[in-house]
């Protein structure tokens, strides 16, 4: 038998929740786990050391779509890589780019070859396809790839979203396809010596779609795996559609995806939203939620959300969250981050955001804890409870 790109382990499970272990080629990640979000080679508002030393994010994210405009796929290569590009040593994921196409709205034209679309840089008229997707993945040699997908609106119609999740199923051949030619010629930047029992190649990982439609996710899912990925991702939720639909969406498919491999579901959410999430079986997330509130004054605490604009903390000595022990909360009182954030000095923010990255690692790690110890029942009922508070 071949050696895999990624090995994945469950090592407790509580109903439909799963701690595991991840081993990529750059080490192992513990599941489930929040991937910090790093647009264009960098997690906004922080840096590396940060997320190495205090928050021990063991994976983050890259862009492809970004990354490809700017500063170029060929650039990256020529550097080594996305990881010696930016300097970060540990695991990274880059999404596709066909969820950052498919918001571009009306500056995109989709066919079944891909996506031609004018660049929010320079205007420029680009190609984006499940060919060129894989293809700048492996310029950016990142650990784990997705497949090229198309994006339906959440509140599509049954036949849109059909046709776009069929877009997708043929896509996910052609993006499979490719990425194995790309492998079998040594195109991967990234490539490394791996541990024991692992290829050092990239990973590929498809994308189930299908909208809010229970039996187009059903059959999305079913010739996805027909083609056989290292892992499976539900993308296309959070799009507009009602939290019921998303949650609903969510535990009609994770369960059903292959048991032996991670489930990744794309650019969700809130803290509530990822504890959800990991009830009905999910292992893998990310979202920007944490970076980019951060940059605007709102901070996720274990009582719910705080605004830092707000008045009522001009003279609050507490800090964010009493009890949150990142250096954010052990030295900062609410008033003083208030004081940064109105007089626009950029330590407003990258406080903010460091604790927000705190808090929503802090949160899987008490996620993973609760379910090795078979207490994941009553966790997720008392975090549910405290969190959706409005404002503390």
């Amino acid at each position: 038998m071949s050696q895999q790109a990624i090995a994945f382990d469950i090592v407790a499970r509580e109903g439909e929740a799963r701690a595991g272990i991840l081993r990529t080629r750059r080490g192992r990640v513990e599941t489930p786990v929040f991937m910090p979000v790093g647009t264009l080679g960098t997690v906004k508002g922080t840096r590396f050391e940060a997320l190495e030393t205090e928050l021990d994010a063991r994976i983050i994210l890259g862009n492809t779509y970004h990354l490809w405009l700017r500063p170029g796929a060929e650039t990256i290569r020529a550097c080594g890589g996305l990881h010696r590009f930016i300097g970060w040593e540990r695991a990274l994921l880059t999404d596709s780019g066909g969820f950052q196409v498919w918001s571009l709205g009306a500056l995109r034209k989709i066919s079944e070859e891909g996506t031609e679309f004018r660049s929010h840089v320079d205007g420029s008229t680009r190609f984006l396809s499940p060919e060129v997707s894989m293809e700048v993945q492996s310029a950016l040699g990142s650990d784990i790839v997705m497949a090229f997908d198309e994006c339906a609106p959440g509140q599509a119609t049954h036949e849109v979203a059909r046709e776009s999740m069929l877009l997708t199923a043929r896509w996910a051949r052609r993006s499979r396809t490719r990425f194995d030619e790309l492998q079998d010629a040594g195109m991967d930047a990234g490539r490394v010596e791996a541990a024991e029992g692992l290829s050092g190649r990239q990973a590929l990982f498809g994308i189930v779609q299908g909208a809010s439609h229970g039996d187009l996710r059903r059959e999305s899912l079913e010739r996805t795996a027909e083609i056989g990925f290292d892992g499976y991702a539900i993308g296309g939720l959070s799009v507009g559609e009602e939290k019921g639909v998303m949650y609903s969406v969510i535990e009609e498919i994770a369960p059903r995806m292959p048991a032996e491999r991670p489930r990744y579901l794309m650019g969700v959410g809130t803290p509530v939203d990822l504890v959800e999430a990991v009830a009905r079986g999910v292992d893998m997330f990310d979202c920007v939620l944490p970076t980019r509130n951060g940059r605007t004054g709102q901070a996720f605490t274990s009582r719910g959300k705080v605004n830092i604009k707000n008045a009522r903390y001009s003279r609050d000595t507490r800090p964010l969250d009493e009890a949150c022990g990142c250096a954010v909360c052990r030295r900062h009182t609410r008033a003083y981050l208030r004081h940064l954030y109105l007089t626009g000095e950029m330590l407003g923010g990258i406080l903010l955001t460091h604790h927000n990255l705190a808090f929503f690692l802090d949160t899987m790690r008490r996620v993973r804890q609760s379910i090795r110890s078979g207490d994941f029942a009553r966790f997720r009922q008392e975090f549910r409870e405290e969190c959706v508070r409005s404002e503390v």
